[in-house]
């Protein structure tokens, strides 16, 4: 099942897009998706009236991030071997936690700002994870299969002088605002079967920037979940960046950083595309 949110910032509608690219409107289900839709066995009610819902005519419709604003956005760096060689950091032994503004949520093809005095601003190609359950001090990585409510793209767009160059942790590099286009779809958990088997890509003004396997994550999705488990409570609507491939402009390569007037295309497989122009804050 795919679930999205239409219309303007701050008044989108819940809708659910079937197999045949129809798209239905929740409001009969539900007002919001959100962590108390997750949590209350809303996945479950929108199955159950699917048959009966209104269709939706989304044409010329924003769309905006598939979960209204999280209320923690979780994020796992250097989780891929080859990022990690790009940017000449030693693979973790365990993952590298970090945390990022939940304003950052945008919609998958709203306009990304680099902020003022930035001339480092990058992207990120990311396996999103929505939490669906509470996850607190889980017993193994085989519990987390059962928090997951299901995935969807992120582009954890970064400032990376901000991130590494101005001291401190890395958070005022990846929390300026615009910096996480989450979407189209959160998709369900049995829709998207093994997360660990999912192509990533990124372009940039029709360049192939990223082109990356979650296969080869260093830490996969339910090891991820289960670790963030013993150091935080992880509630319904909550979301978790689980790191990049290789490819970003910070690695090791010619890529330029972004600036005002660049195209971004993003997807994952299963999970849709993403579109994002770039603009001026």
């Amino acid at each position: 099942m795919r679930l999205l949110r239409v219309g303007d910032p701050g008044a989108e509608i819940p809708a659910v897009l079937d197999d045949a690219g129809g798209v239905f409107d929740l409001r009969p289900v539900t007002g919001e998706i959100n962590g108390d839709f997750l949590a209350g066995g809303g996945v479950a009610r929108v199955r159950d009236a699917l048959a009966g819902l209104p269709e939706l005519d989304v044409t010329g419709m924003r769309i905006g991030a598939p979960v209204a604003r999280p209320g923690a956005l979780v994020c796992i760096g250097l989780n891929y071997s080859d990022h990690a060689a790009e940017t000449s950091a030693e693979p973790p032994a365990e993952p590298v936690v970090f945390m990022k503004n939940a304003n950052t949520v945008i919609g998958p093809n709203d306009t990304v700002l680099v902020p003022r005095g930035s001339v480092k601003t990058d992207y990120e190609v990311e396996l999103a994870v929505v939490l669906g359950a509470t996850a607190r001090y889980l017993e193994s990585p085989q519990d987390a299969a059962a928090v997951i409510a299901g995935y969807a793209i992120s582009n954890d767009v970064s400032e990376r002088e901000f991130q590494l160059e101005r001291g401190g942790q890395w958070t005022k590099g990846k929390s300026c605002e615009t910096f996480n286009p989450l979407g189209p779809w959160l998709v369900t958990a049995d829709e998207v079967g093994d997360p660990q088997a999912l192509g990533l890509k990124l372009s940039v003004n029709g360049e192939l920037r990223q082109d990356g396997n979650t296969k080869n994550m260093l830490f996969g999705v339910h090891h991820v979940i289960w670790y963030l488990s013993q150091f935080m409570v992880l509630e319904p609507g909550d979301v978790v960046n689980t790191g990049t491939p290789a490819g970003v402009a910070l690695g090791v390569n010619d890529f330029e950083y972004l600036r005002s007037g660049d195209t971004i295309d993003v997807s994952i497989d299963r999970l849709g595309v993403q579109r994002q122009q770039v603009g001026q804050a």
